[in-house]
């Protein structure tokens, strides 16, 4: 929890390709429920993962706050002085650029399978008809993986292949923050999106769900909340393949997954998107 909150917190420095961040304060509520035998166990445990990955990203936690809450979070804000150059105001999209992201979507739906599966709710109920205990386990296990994985590497990359515009794919999925981010370009463009990569086999367990009568996550229509998501990226299109190659070379993962058109600066997933299932 403390690894996907720090992850989560940088990465909107990591969006304007940032990668030196000089301050960084943690926000900690700690549920009341809690018995002080338990607070002993717990909290150490998700600030000590704040703290290794924030070293990880070579960043300095320099203070914060504590508070009793209803129920356990923990957040932060991460903040940087820099010079012209040294970030990238998104803003600059053009017809013709590519579009790639860098980490799979579904994190939603693989953290609320695990729960409703530990939990034995009347969501699992359902979800078990379409589904098995180890595919949870393990869709669980690669969203986690995905959700501490820094946005770093992809951040300085930003910078050698000239992107024109980049934002991270978090609480309103990917429509919602292309649709964002496109709203703010300064030419008259569309986001044309024609490839959505997820976790593996989530998006047939979407699917199914809906089928019995489950939740609908909404996953290939964009709307599936994300945390600690990767970058949404528009790239001069000779620079794109470069990008996802250099990427992959330096252990990341990245895919063209759409067009930057003429249109009226909003974002749209084509129909019948070609789905990639993404393992770790």
């Amino acid at each position: 929890m403390g690894k996907v909150a720090c992850a989560n917190v940088l990465s909107d420095l990591y969006a304007m390709g940032v990668t030196a961040v000089d301050n960084m304060l943690v926000l900690l509520g700690v549920a009341k429920e809690l018995s002080h035998d338990q607070r002993k166990v717990v909290v150490p445990l998700i600030l000590e993962g704040f703290r290794d990955l924030a070293a990880t990203a070579g960043v300095t936690i320099n203070g914060g706050q504590t508070v009793i809450n209803p129920w356990m979070i923990i957040g932060g804000v991460a903040t940087s002085v820099c010079s012209d150059g040294e970030y990238i105001v998104p803003d600059k999209a053009e017809a013709g650029d590519v579009i790639v992201l860098t980490k799979p979507l579904g994190t939603q739906v693989a953290v609320n399978l695990h729960q409703w599966m530990t939990l034995e709710t009347a969501s699992w109920s359902i979800a078990k008809e379409v589904t098995t205990e180890e595919y949870v386990k393990k869709c669980y296990e690669d969203a986690t993986t995905s959700m501490t994985t820094l946005n770093l590497t992809a951040a300085k990359l930003l910078h050698k292949h000239g992107a024109h515009a980049a934002t991270d794919v978090t609480g309103f999925g990917i429509l919602g923050h292309s649709k964002n981010l496109a709203e703010f370009q300064k030419a008259e463009v569309e986001f044309r999106i024609h490839t959505l990569p997820v976790l593996s086999g989530a998006a047939k367990v979407t699917e199914d769900l809906i089928a019995k009568g489950g939740r609908n996550f909404r996953l290939l229509q964009g709307t599936s909340s994300e945390t600690s998501g990767g970058l949404f990226i528009c790239l001069p299109k000779d620079s794109a393949e470069a990008f996802v190659k250099e990427m992959h070379d330096l252990g990341g993962k990245a895919w063209v997954i759409g067009d930057v058109v003429r249109g009226k600066n909003t974002s749209h997933i084509v129909d019948n998107p070609t789905i990639i299932d993404v393992s770790y």
